[in-house]
């Protein structure tokens, strides 16, 4: 299933620059009228320590490249004095060995903004026995010990599926879905 979204997806240089839950579903649905190029999708990877999370897709015709995104929180699993700070901190914290288990940084990570959270991004090559050689990229961000995670696959593009992923991480939804998660007031 993971491996589809590799056909065709060259290795980048470096990276340019169901939410929900109860209580959210009536959100969720006027979300989806703001959000309409985002479709949820059924989480691809088994269960491990984090859980499961939630997986979405945005199609070429809507996003210019097909973008996947694999969204989860990871509680108390942050630096609680500095954040996702550092590189080094983004790959202990960061999911890309969900898309393959060989994977390596292509270049120097960048921090992000995402709602009134702050972190770093980062592009990998990544490959694994099932799969053929890619990309991907790591998003994650924090509110005081507690990290949400974003993995983003891209078939073509990756730093435009990346930048497409950002936005969509930085709207209402996921900001709802994060403050609920992280029991944050977000501020």
């Amino acid at each position: 299933m993971i491996g589809a979204a590799f056909r065709a997806l060259p290795v980048m240089a470096a990276l340019a620059g169901g939410i929900g839950g109860d209580g959210l579903a009536s959100s969720m649905t006027a979300d989806r009228a703001l959000h309409p190029h985002w479709v949820e999708l059924q989480w691809p990877f088994p269960v491990d320590q984090w859980g499961t999370g939630r997986a979405f897709q945005c199609v070429a015709d809507a996003c210019g490249v097909t973008v996947n995104l694999y969204l989860r929180p990871k509680i108390g699993f942050c630096n609680c004095a500095k954040g996702v700070y550092d590189d080094a901190e983004l790959d202990r914290v960061g999911d890309v060995a969900l898309i393959g288990p060989q994977y390596a940084g292509i270049a120097e990570g960048r921090e992000v903004t995402v709602g009134w959270m702050k972190g770093r991004s980062r592009a990998f090559t990544v490959s694994g026995p099932y799969q053929p050689p890619g990309a991907a990229a790591v998003i994650a961000f924090n509110d005081k010990c507690d990290v949400v995670v974003a993995t983003v696959t891209s078939e073509a593009d990756l730093s435009r599926g990346a930048d497409q992923a950002l936005q969509f991480l930085n709207t209402d939804l996921v900001l709802r879905w994060a403050r609920a998660e992280l029991g944050s007031n977000g501020s």
